[in-house]
């Protein structure tokens, strides 16, 4: 009677070795291609590294079949060949971060222009800051949406109103705009010189979304207006000599 060592060695020899030959040796050898390249391949390419007679184009086909309902996928973009995350996947590789920007001096004017002085034209705020207001300034503004489009001025060239958002009072962690700080609270925090001109005075802004009588309601494809500028900055980039900040580079807007 065989002992058990001996039936296992049997078992073992009954077993019939793996045939090379049952997958196509093409199929490793474009795996490998793929693999080994950091950017997408295009099959032409493909073709000139694989054994003549290959079709590549079926191989490609076999290939990206077995590697369907794998975490690995083999994917065309723009007519070449990759090996991608499974879509159904993509969340493993998705890290969410908060991305800390600071406003820059133009931008921080603008909005407090904008608070305090609502509803507000470009030109209204360049004349109370005393420079040209670039349209970067106002669509980093509309980006974060603190800000936003009220409606149009009745007056000529139906320039648009800006005010604030609920954004801005969530941002800033005000009940209500009447919550900004006034005269004597920005004196106080030294935010304003102690010797202001005789009469100056900070206005009391209003939490009134309805539109004013000098306004009109926005018109379809008014937003279009608003249309973020390429490259708009949230830093500083130039300083001006008169102003102290980047009004400079604003001057050099539209």
């Amino acid at each position: 009677m065989a002992s058990l060592a001996e039936k296992r060695i049997e078992e073992a020899e009954e077993v019939a070795p793996a045939d090379p030959m049952a997958r196509p040796e093409e199929l490793r050898l474009l795996e490998a291609l793929l693999f080994a390249s950091a950017e997408p391949v295009d099959q032409a390419t493909l073709a000139k590294r694989m054994p003549d007679g290959v079709d590549v184009k079926a191989a490609l086909a076999q290939l990206q079949a077995e590697y369907a309902p794998r975490g690995v996928n083999l994917v065309r973009v723009a007519n070449k060949w990759t090996f991608r995350t499974a879509g159904d996947l993509s969340w493993l590789m998705t890290r969410e971060s908060t991305e800390t920007r600071r406003l820059s001096r133009a931008a921080i004017e603008v909005l407090a222009i904008i608070a305090y002085h609502q509803p507000v034209t470009r030109a209204e705020i360049e004349e109370i800051r005393g420079v040209v207001t670039s349209k970067g300034t106002l669509d980093v503004l509309l980006e974060t949406g603190w800000i936003r489009p009220r409606g149009r001025r009745k007056t000529p060239g139906r320039p648009l109103t800006f005010g604030t958002t609920d954004g801005f009072l969530s941002q800033f962690s005000l009940e209500a705009l009447g919550d900004l700080p006034g005269l004597e609270e920005l004196k106080g925090t030294g935010l304003l010189d102690s010797r202001l001109p005789t009469g100056f005075s900070v206005p009391s802004p209003s939490d009134d979304a309805a539109l004013r009588e000098d306004e009109e309601p926005l018109e379809p494809g008014d937003t279009l207006e608003l249309l973020l500028a390429p490259g708009a900055e949230l830093e500083p980039r130039t300083s001006d000599a008169g102003s102290g900040d980047d009004a400079g580079s604003e001057e050099k807007g539209e």
